[in-house]
């Protein structure tokens, strides 16, 4: 199945932010390091991740079209309406009425959507009602089952 995409809402500008512990040193991801005993600052995940407030929304994606740039079914998506789209961003778009979620990309001279997966055909923009929903700039997915919704 194509990576398609569930609109879930807009951010909230009047949310009061919630500040969480942010750790002074990177977590190292190869050999264990001792950790420090001590916060740096608090970090709000929304003013972190979300640059352009009113032009951002978040969509949940399904299918399988995207996992190979990491996107996988149910993953959370959040895109941002401000931003020009550029080769190799990855987009939700509105093919012939359709939402899809697709990087965007060249062959030859012509622009495509290609999926991140060989089994989906690149899809070409010529001949087709598209009309761009906006860059997904992050995707939040979680590494224990059953943790998100």
């Amino acid at each position: 199945m194509s990576l398609a995409v569930e609109i879930l809402g807009r951010v909230d500008e009047t949310a009061v932010p919630v500040k969480l512990p942010l750790a002074a040193d990177a977590v190292r991801t190869g050999f264990p390091s001792p950790a420090d005993d001590y916060l740096e600052r608090e970090l709000d995940l929304v003013e972190h991740l979300i640059p352009h407030p009113s032009a951002t929304y978040y969509v949940r994606g399904k299918g399988d079209s995207m996992q190979g740039l990491g996107i996988y079914d149910n993953d959370l998506l959040i895109v941002d309406r401000s931003l020009e789209p550029r080769p190799g961003h990855v987009l939700i778009v509105s093919v012939d009425g359709e939402m899809t979620c697709k990087q965007l990309g060249r062959i030859g001279s012509r622009p495509y959507l290609l999926a991140a997966n060989d089994a989906y055909p690149p899809i070409p923009l010529h001949g087709h009602d598209c009309e761009v929903w906006g860059v997904v700039t992050h995707n939040v997915h979680a590494l224990v089952p059953g943790s998100s919704q």
